[in-house]
């Protein structure tokens, strides 16, 4: 069975998945709710702050339409405390043997990341089959990606890292990029000021993108 079976699902839905660096848990509910309102229901609150587990378990208990992931996991440690937090889904920049083994001893999916054929293709023995592109500017971008089609066409990928408002279409317009992951629909200035108007708006706009909203 693909170790990307339970993800499928989740990601195939989410056009673009907001990837959230939060300074302060209190912002988390009121955030998650613009972005479900503006049609973004996928959340990813990176695990790059102190807040960000109490952001997971905040969003998890109180905004029932959001699908909330962890991002920037790193070690089983983290993987164990995102999963108690209520994270539905896990996302890792790269991938090591001790992830690895945090995934094989949970349900919750795991979408590991990639910026090499060779990456690609060990993640893929694993049975990865959704794997994160990162970071996807550097790495080659819209190029890189429409180069490994062809002899890697059982991989879908959400490419994360250099990806905006002007360059997620050309991502999206790909067949094998499932969702894009970015920043861009959360600015911190926003989040900072509680614009949480600004932020549904930009939701709107990016749920528009893959034609779901």
């Amino acid at each position: 069975m693909s170790r990307s079976e339970t993800l499928q699902p989740i990601v195939a839905t989410a056009t673009v998945i907001p990837v959230i660096v939060l300074e302060d848990a209190a912002a988390a509910v009121p955030l998650a709710r613009a972005l479900v309102a503006g049609g973004l229901k996928v959340i990813e609150i990176t695990l790059r702050t102190g807040a960000a587990l109490d952001a997971i378990a905040a969003i998890a208990g109180e905004v029932e339409d959001a699908v909330v992931g962890a991002g920037t996991v790193l070690s089983k440690g983290q993987f164990v405390a995102a999963e108690k937090a209520g994270a539905r889904f896990m996302v890792s920049p790269g991938v090591g043997p001790d992830v690895l083994a945090a995934a094989a001893d949970s349900e919750i999916p795991l979408m590991p990341g990639a910026a090499t054929a060779s990456e690609v293709m060990t993640l893929m023995d694993e049975g990865y089959t959704i794997q994160k592109f990162f970071p996807a500017g550097p790495a080659g971008g819209v190029s890189y990606l429409k180069a490994l089609a062809a002899p890697l066409p059982d991989i879908s990928f959400c490419p994360t890292g250099g990806v905006d408002a002007k360059n997620a279409r050309d991502y999206l317009a790909l067949p094998n990029v499932i969702a894009v992951g970015g920043s861009w629909v959360a600015p911190a200035d926003a989040v900072k000021s509680g614009d949480w108007a600004q932020i549904e708006t930009l939701a709107r706009e990016a749920a528009r993108l893959g034609g779901s909203a």
